[in-house]
């Protein structure tokens, strides 16, 4: 059984590189333009989506509880007087952003000093 003129020859090279062509320039047009994401990086866009949601929800708990504190005033004061880098720490180390099963968390915290920074 001879083969078609397309399978034989140059024909067949001319082939091969045409589909080889095709299955790159799909895979460069998948993942730049058209949304395609590796597992990996699905996987760490869903853990940092969980973290916003965390701090989202975690931050404002944590200024409502350093505002409802005995001595809020004199630590809004202190807050405010400290450098911004700071801020967050100093909010970690008083124990605001600790809740119940988790553990303090640096983003909460600087979330934490930024919803405070705007208060007057």
């Amino acid at each position: 059984m001879q083969l078609p003129p397309i399978l034989r020859g140059d024909s067949l090279t001319r082939l091969l590189q045409g589909a080889a062509a095709g299955a790159v320039a799909t895979m460069v047009i998948g993942f730049y333009w058209g949304g395609w994401t590796l597992g990996s990086t699905a996987e760490k866009q869903a853990k940092a989506a969980e973290q916003a949601s965390i701090v989202r929800v975690l931050a404002p708990i944590c200024a409502d509880k350093f505002q409802r504190s005995a001595d809020a005033g004199v630590n809004l004061e202190a807050l405010k007087k400290a450098d911004s880098w700071k801020r967050d720490e100093m909010i970690e180390k008083a124990g605001w952003t600790k809740f119940p099963g988790s553990e303090p968390d640096r983003k909460v915290a600087e979330a934490c000093a930024n919803l405070l920074s705007q208060v007057k």
